[in-house]
């Protein structure tokens, strides 16, 4: 130790103490931009203060890497849009994964006489990095449609999955009493990305949120392990922050699918279910301006945004149709699914951005039991998750998953550019109820429009 360690170590017990509190902020949407905040200002000072430390090798190669993320941040964050949040946010934890494998692999290779438990969570760091990294490219591919979004099964995939889990075993054995035959170490890679693919391959695109998550808590876990292997305290306690949250936010959003992560991480591999109930009705399309005669009359309106909303941009023009419609003397109420959108929180994001109340912001469970009482539901984009088959028909694929009961309400607005599924592949009921009325075109321009209406 050297005479800076009582500093580091104390100021490592302060960031460490800011996280904390950072991902307690992070729990609520009014606080969650300080909470942001806070764990971004914990980051900095730990970064800052290891830079004392006498093993670093070099101080401009740290400072040039940190001018490079941020200048990355920033980019990403004003650019990008967001319909590719997912993506990024996917893309993110893959970078996560791949700086605790490059941590690892420089462990392993730069340490002499390491010893077994060292070389063992090193292999750790380095194998759950590696199957986060390829893993979360893959979920990128299917987000960005760059390769097909459902489940892709081969024959031969689960023999091939039990080949590379067997041969990762050895490797972490050979390596834990070896730790500096580099042969093994990139045998070892080449394994773990090649299982990362395999993770997510089988898992369909309707799925993509828990895998975000769930990539979220491999990036943890490896940091974590990351920090074992380089004897340090704050990286172990961020890592198991980010490692525990992200399972939690996953059990999370199993329950909200009324699935388990087994049968999500498993799915393509089951036989696909059909149902012998057949969805009948007509299609009852309406216009715009016949849509605003329907809302000038409510008292009560619930909008439930999917991700056609965010394809269209349609948020900021539904927040001005709602302060109309709430000069109109009518309730406005948003209703959130866990899974809407194609990562946890994305609707959340998308009103956020639009300036809507946090407090008109209702979770499934708060808002079903009061579905019945609204006089007009306005569906902007989703599917899967107002599907009314999750509770009618036994056969379909998402029966027993908890939805947002939409087809209670006195009548409801689909706003759809046309009829194609969602993204499960699954036709909806909805559509062919008494009460519905199908609005096509873009959400944004069909918004844009009620909004002339009420002006008019």
């Amino acid at each position: 130790m050297n005479d800076y360690s009582m500093l580091i170590n104390l100021v490592y017990v302060v960031s460490a103490t800011l996280f904390i509190f950072g991902l307690k902020l992070l729990s609520h949407p009014s606080t969650a931009r300080k909470g942001n905040m806070l764990s971004a200002v914990a980051m900095l000072l730990a970064v800052v203060v290891t830079m004392l430390d006498h093993q670093i090798l070099s101080f401009e190669l740290i400072l040039a890497c940190l001018v490079i993320g941020s200048a990355v941040g920033v980019y990403a964050a004003r650019k990008v849009e967001m319909t590719s949040m997912p993506e990024l946010v996917s893309l993110f934890n893959g970078i996560g994964g791949l700086a605790s494998l490059a941590v690892a692999y420089a462990t392993l290779n730069g340490s002499v006489g390491l010893s077994v438990f060292v070389a063992l969570v090193s292999f750790l760091a380095l194998l759950i990095g590696a199957i986060t990294f390829s893993g979360s490219v893959v979920a990128w591919a299917k987000l960005s449609e760059r390769i097909v979004g459902r489940p892709i099964i081969f024959k031969g995939q689960v023999i091939a999955n039990i080949v590379l889990i067997i041969g990762l075993f050895v490797c972490g054995a050979l390596i834990s009493l070896q730790p500096n035959d580099g042969n093994w170490h990139y045998i070892a890679i080449g394994l773990a990305l090649v299982m990362g693919i395999m993770l997510v391959l089988p898992i369909g695109g309707a799925d993509m949120p828990v895998v975000i998550s769930l990539l979220n808590s491999y990036s943890g876990l490896a940091a974590c392990a990351a920090g074992f292997a380089l004897e340090n305290n704050l990286l172990i306690v961020a890592g198991a922050l980010v490692g525990a949250s992200g399972i939690i936010l996953t059990n999370i959003m199993c329950k909200a699918m009324n699935r388990s992560l087994i049968n999500v991480v498993t799915s393509g591999f089951k036989p696909v279910v059909t149902s012998d109930m057949k969805i009948e009705g007509e299609i009852k399309p309406l216009t715009a301006e016949d849509a605003f005669y329907v809302l000038e009359a409510a008292q009560s309106v619930l909008v439930i945004p999917g991700y056609g909303m965010a394809v269209a941009q349609a948020q900021h023009a539904m927040k001005e149709l709602q302060g109309l419609i709430e000069g109109n003397g009518a309730e406005v109420a948003y209703a959130i699914h866990p899974v809407a959108g194609r990562m946890p929180g994305h609707m959340n994001v998308l009103l956020a951005e639009a300036d809507v109340s946090y407090e008109q912001l209702f979770e499934m469970d708060e808002i079903n039991p009061r579905i019945e009482g609204f006089d007009v539901a306005i569906v902007i984009g989703a599917n899967d998750v107002v599907n009314p088959a999750a509770r009618e028909m036994e056969g379909s694929p998402i029966y027993g998953m908890p939805v947002i009961n939409v087809d209670l309400a006195k009548n409801v607005f689909v706003l759809k550019r046309g009829m194609a599924a969602g993204f499960a592949g699954i036709d909806n009921p909805l559509f062919f109820k008494d009460n519905t009325r199908m609005i096509f075109g873009d959400a944004k321009e069909t918004l844009t429009n009620l909004v002339r209406q009420f002006a008019d």
